[in-house]
């Protein structure tokens, strides 16, 4: 059964059997907004991008984005870039895999972005979504929603970060400015 997170909430990535998750996808989904124009609705294309930033502390020591498919350690692999989105409530449009067994121990957060890499601001944005499911069977376990528009054009969604022995997931939500993870970075920072 998936949880509905809410902007701060986190929630531990244990299975209900007190077995860790061992590989989790992270997935974004979204839909152009429908405007209205002189010869009735219409739709633009949106670019968004999800991008996955690894972090020793405070200090980032590797992305998986669309130009950087797969982590130096091999951890963490982007699935393919897509440049118009339309899934929206149904399934992912762009997706990060991670391993969690193979995460180098010094990595223990691990951030995921989305960013309008065209420009446009999340006013043109509609159904957006960030969700986590176990890789192995598929189950989704969390989702964050992002709800409204606004005049920023990235957000950070939600990091996974080491607790204990296992992994637990926050939902982040925090909007945000920039065409690229480069360009999130001081607002990443504060949610370490």
């Amino acid at each position: 059964m998936s949880v509905n997170l809410s902007k701060g909430q986190a929630i531990s990535l244990e299975k209900k059997d007190g077995a860790t998750l061992t590989a989790v996808r992270m997935g974004l989904g979204w839909q152009a907004a429908k405007r209205r124009g002189l010869f009735g609705s219409r739709t633009r294309e949106i670019d968004l991008d999800a991008s996955a930033v690894l972090f020793a502390g405070a200090e980032p020591k590797d992305v998986v984005f669309f130009r950087h498919l797969v982590s130096d350690d091999g951890s963490v692999r982007h699935t393919g870039d897509n440049l118009v989105g339309g899934a929206g409530q149904g399934g992912d449009d762009e997706a990060i895999l991670v391993d969690l067994q193979r995460v180098p121990v010094h990595i223990d957060q691990i951030v995921f972005t989305v960013n309008s890499f065209t420009g446009q601001t999340f006013q043109e944005v509609q159904n957006a979504f960030c969700r986590l499911v176990d890789e192995t069977n598929g189950q989704e376990l969390a989702r964050y929603t992002l709800a409204g528009g606004g005049e920023y054009t990235a957000q950070i969604m939600a990091k996974v970060h080491r607790s204990g022995s296992g992994w637990t997931m926050t939902a982040i939500g925090a909007p945000a400015r920039g065409r690229t993870f480069q360009d999130l970075m001081p607002a990443i920072l504060p949610h370490l």
